[in-house]
């Protein structure tokens, strides 16, 4: 349809001055929908805006960066992929700005039966690093070209800025891409990763944690999980924050720069190892 779409432009204005900028060609296909579908100019207006975008504008921020330690052993690396459900993960060594590697998940899977042979630093990859100004166009024929799907962003003074997926990149020409581990909305919103976690969506209403839990929580100021943790903290969370209420103890488990995703819940052990029920 794109294609039907640019030749059909192409006879308009044969003989005649043709757009010259994005913006000009967006308006002229707004002003004569006869020329494409309103599917193909969405298409269409993406591939243009893709143009001028730079790896900045696409990454994720350091913050939200999920990174494997390079003292973590093999038993708490496995129950993090498991709880992320990310299949790269950038290992660091003091901070995130020593990437050391890249850590494939399924490269786990052949110590699950033999984890004494387990060596960190014996399945790492090597990471790929691009400047936070580097086109989005020139970063997907790279990614193309070397078969990576995940590059680590540097600032301008070469320290580590954020992450940047092939996802990520064609993400911003086709919109959201969901797949079988994205959260869906309509499935269960608190969900259990084991006998004492669960994983909880940040719009689970109140009642339904109370209800869940055996809580007491108010929803006077505030109506999700989400929102009451976001009080509680004062600013919007990012990835790892804590924050106890009541008995729970809630670990921030998803978020980005415009709101909070997702919610790890424990109970709060007493000095007796018994969970605490009582609610603020």
């Amino acid at each position: 349809m794109i294609k039907t779409c640019f030749q059909a432009l192409k006879n308009l204005f044969s003989g005649s001055r043709a757009p010259q900028t994005a913006a000009e060609l967006s308006a002229l296909l707004r002003q004569n929908p006869a020329l494409c579908d309103s599917d193909t100019l969405q298409r269409i207006e993406s591939l243009l805006a893709f143009q001028q975008l730079a790896v900045r504008d696409a990454m994720m921020t350091r913050a939200q960066m999920n990174v494997v330690k390079s003292t973590d052993s093999l038993e708490r690396i496995i129950a993090y992929v498991a709880e992320t459900a990310h299949s790269r993960f950038p290992v660091i060594g003091e901070d995130k700005d020593q990437i050391l590697g890249i850590l494939h998940a399924k490269d786990l899977l052949k110590f699950t039966t033999n984890p004494e042979a387990f060596r960190l630093d014996g399945v790492l990859r090597p990471a790929v690093f691009v400047p936070e100004g580097k086109s989005l166009t020139g970063l997907l024929k790279d990614f193309q070209a070397q078969r990576n799907h995940m590059a680590v962003v540097v600032d301008e003074y070469g320290g580590v800025s954020g992450l940047v997926t092939f996802e990520d990149v064609i993400e911003q020409i086709v919109g959201k891409i969901e797949d079988e581990f994205d959260e869906d909305d309509s499935a269960d919103h608190i969900f259990p990763v084991s006998s004492e976690r669960w994983r909880i969506h940040a719009a689970t209403e109140i009642a339904d944690i109370n209800a869940f839990f055996g809580t007491a929580f108010s929803n006077e100021e505030a109506d999700t999980i989400g929102g009451l943790v976001i009080q509680q903290l004062g600013r919007l969370p990012v990835r790892g924050d804590k924050v106890q209420l009541g008995g729970l103890l809630f670990t921030v488990a998803r978020a980005d720069n415009r709101r909070l995703h997702t919610l790890m819940a424990v109970r709060v052990k007493d000095d007796d190892g018994n969970g605490h029920d009582s609610s603020n």
